[in-house]
């Protein structure tokens, strides 16, 4: 590993005129607080986004209409999780090559995504709406429902080259440090989201046609803005539309990294069908009890992730800076914040633990269980800053199909076994939800020795 250089660009562990922040100087845990803080802002307006669509469709359409939007759900998911994926390889590539001030490296991958983003947003426009119906019958998606279903996805497709390049290049902005440009992106997006549905769904009675629109609008809205913002970067490597090509060298660096990641997401997501199967066996009040968990969960989640990914950036900017040492100090302190604030806010849900689940239920008896989930899952949550930590280590590490297997065999395979046990021994929600902390500190245990092996090695042989 070679030593940092600092960048003619800004100062060393400052912000430059474009917001990037050189993430290899200066106070830890300042920094990371710093941008964490529009990493969580971006995951809530994200859930703002899926929130409003709920509400517009739902209140304004109908059942089947939402029905015909969740019916799409899965395929979206396992789609756009994929190209997710592809944005950390970006990620962690830009990152490394910030680090280690090679501005033309910069450049050859700032356009390898550029890239990755338009011709792969492409393909999956023109597959999904070839394979959209076959997808759908696929599902099992209930007839009445089906052509609904059917004009939603195909419309929806439209938006995919948008999402992707979003992600793309909000996985860029964040490698370079800027965390706060994404989200003023997404929450323009988001803004122009409640208009579109506004004006498609309530004014113009488009019906689920208005909410892909609104969809369409929003989302290209976000990835124009980021692309901009990605244009006025220092011009060595600055995003110039005429010079947009794929190098292979960096091609291949993105999808080593970002494809393991890609699959991770979408094995998980076909996991988590099959624990929803088991958990549907309860009966309809631990279904619906589980399903308000999951939202009342987001409050403890959604912070953990935001610390994890800034861990990632971290740690990719260190590693390509050559800085073992502060890349363990930083993980250290990753997980003291995130074990803090994690603690906390487990302790503030449980303690208004009824008014959290009355938020999204009316029932008592349902209330209760899903206290009953939280008091299982929350006071041991805290097991999970770990997992986020080290596996976001070790893909800032340029280590990304490790942290997939451990990923699939601990939080797919194992939790879907110690589920079914779990339903066979003492069917209860409390009981199920203790798969949770279970497969939890699997991965994590997992993941920390990977860290260490790959911190030591990296020592050792500087790769």
């Amino acid at each position: 590993m070679h030593e940092k250089r600092i960048l003619k660009t800004q100062p060393a562990g400052g912000k430059g005129k474009s917001g990037i922040t050189d993430l290899t100087e200066g106070i830890i845990w300042k920094q990371l607080i710093i941008f964490a803080i529009p990493l969580l802002g971006s995951s809530l307006i994200q859930q703002l986004y899926n929130t409003v669509d709920l509400i517009f469709v739902g209140k304004m359409i109908g059942t089947e209409a939402s029905a015909a939007v969740g019916a799409s759900g899965l395929l979206i998911t396992c789609l756009v999780g994929f190209f997710t994926g592809l944005s950390i390889g970006t990620s962690v590539t830009v990152s490394h090559a910030f680090g280690s001030n090679d501005h033309k490296r910069l450049h050859r991958i700032v356009h390898t995504a550029a890239a990755i983003s338009l011709g792969g947003g492409l393909i999956v426009t023109v597959l999904g709406l070839l394979i959209a119906p076959a997808a759908l019958r696929l599902l099992n998606t209930p007839s009445d429902i089906f052509d609904l279903a059917n004009t939603y996805i195909k419309l929806y497709f439209l938006s995919i080259t948008s999402i992707i390049s979003y992600n793309m290049g909000a996985g860029i902005l964040r490698a370079l440090g800027d965390s706060k440009t994404p989200m003023i992106c997404q929450l323009i997006g988001g803004i122009g989201n409640v208009f579109a549905n506004t004006i498609c769904i309530a004014v113009l009675k488009l019906g689920v046609r208005g909410a892909a629109y609104a969809t369409i609008i929003s989302q290209t809205t976000a990835a124009v803005l980021v692309a901009i913002m990605i244009m006025r970067l220092d011009p060595e490597y600055a995003l110039r539309l005429k010079k947009i090509r794929i190098y292979m060298k960096e091609f291949k660096q993105i999808l080593t990294i970002g494809v393991p990641a890609g699959i991770q997401s979408m094995i998980i997501t076909f996991s988590n069908l099959v624990i929803q199967a088991n958990i549907n066996r309860l009966g309809t009040p631990s279904i619906a009890a589980f399903a308000a968990y999951f939202k009342v969960e987001l409050f403890i989640y959604l912070p953990i992730l935001s610390i994890g990914q800034a861990s990632t950036t971290f740690v990719g900017q260190n590693a390509g800076a050559g800085k073992i040492d502060r890349i363990r100090k930083g993980v250290n302190t990753t997980i003291l914040m995130g074990i803090v604030i994690t603690l906390a806010m487990s302790g503030l849900i449980l303690t208004f633990s009824r008014f959290a689940f009355g938020m999204f239920l009316n029932d008592a008896q349902v209330i209760e269980i899903g206290r009953s989930i939280a008091w299982t899952a929350f006071p041991l949550y805290f097991i999970y800053v770990f997992l986020e930590t080290y596996s976001g280590a070790a893909r800032g590490l340029g280590k990304s199909v490790p942290p997939m297997i451990i990923t699939i065999v601990c939080i797919c395979v194992l939790r879907v076994a110690v589920l079914t046990l779990i339903m066979k021994i003492s069917p209860t929600a409390a009981h199920a939800a203790l798969v949770y902390p279970i497969t939890w500190f699997a991965a994590s245990v997992c993941h920390f020795f990977f860290y260490r092996y790959t911190i030591k090695k990296i020592e050792k042989t500087g790769v």
